[in-house]
């Protein structure tokens, strides 16, 4: 478990000592607000929002999210109003607080609609300040990180939502890490088995997967060199979510799914994107029936 000590010594790296001294006076006053509250876990309340305000920080947030993220329950779960915060903390910090405590209860109202995509949509569009999401996405996460101690049902409930809700806010946001966190999490709560089943199946294939990636990665680059072309390459590895939906929409079991690796190369135009590809079908040669060309046959979303 962290604590507001590790934290700040983590906040000191990219954050002025009079910004650090600010996101620990908002620990302080949330940690009073929540005081006799506790997690399911039997943890103090508390610790939730640490753990909320930790996640920003690695994504290196400004002090203001942080302390909104220290902050995001006091309105919802205590009897502090959001003026009372204003005094305390400015009308930016308070403004993001209410406005994760809106999301919260339209996120109530929606699951009662069962109108996923609504969510999503209003998400987006009522947030004025885009930190409003960024704090409820980390919100999301932690909680997802922790489903373990509720009952099997609400779980699973969780589970969904955020496959439904969450997981696509992240994607629009370009959230990759965040996006592919919720998928997996999600995947594992409600498909426990298969999960596992993929899981150790990619493990087998895979062998030494950084090794792996950075070979390829290498080849491509020096083919780039070799014909002068300017790219950047990047290397991942497929999550278990993704490769789960592949099967299922292909209706093919594991061993017919050939890529649990990915490569995107970004260039500059169209002209040496195709000139790239060649150098890729010199080093690596397509499987029939599985190249598609999205720049001169787009996908109906626009992909």
């Amino acid at each position: 478990m962290s604590s507001i000590d590790a934290l700040s010594g983590t906040l000191q790296s990219y954050l002025s000592p009079s910004q650090v001294n600010q996101v620990k006076r908002a620990y302080f006053y949330a940690e009073q607000a929540h005081e006799g509250q506790r997690r399911r876990s039997g943890e103090p309340y508390i610790t939730h929002p640490l753990a909320v305000a930790g996640i920003l920080a690695d994504m290196h947030m400004d002090y203001q999210s942080l302390m909104a993220a220290m902050l995001h329950d006091v309105i919802e779960d205590t009897g502090i109003c959001k003026s009372a915060l204003g005094e305390q903390f400015g009308e930016a910090v308070a403004d993001l607080v209410d406005g994760v405590s809106k999301l919260t209860r339209m996120e109530d109202q929606t699951r009662a609609e069962a109108q996923a995509e609504n969510f999503q949509k209003m998400a987006l569009a009522m947030a004025k300040d885009i930190r409003v999401i960024l704090v409820k996405l980390a919100d999301r996460l932690h909680n997802m990180r922790t489903l373990g101690v509720l009952k099997p049902e609400k779980r699973r409930r969780i589970a969904k939502e955020t496959l439904d809700m969450y997981a696509p806010i992240a994607q629009r946001l370009g959230m990759h890490n965040i996006r592919v966190e919720f998928e997996d999490l999600g995947f594992a709560t409600l498909n426990p088995m298969r999960s596992t089943r993929i899981q150790a199946a990619v493990k087998s294939a895979r062998g030494n997967r950084t090794e792996i990636i950075e070979q390829i990665k290498e080849s491509i680059e020096a083919c780039l060199v070799q014909e002068n072309h300017e790219a950047t390459v990047i290397g991942r590895e497929k999550h278990l979510y993704s490769i789960y939906q592949k099967m299922r929409g292909k209706k093919k079991s594991f061993s017919e799914i050939m890529d649990i690796y990915a490569f995107r190369i970004v260039v500059d135009s169209v002209d040496t994107c195709y000139r790239v590809l060649g150098c890729i079908h010199s080093l690596y040669k397509p499987v029939p029936g599985q190249f598609k060309d999205y720049i001169a046959i787009p996908k109906s979303n626009g992909y």
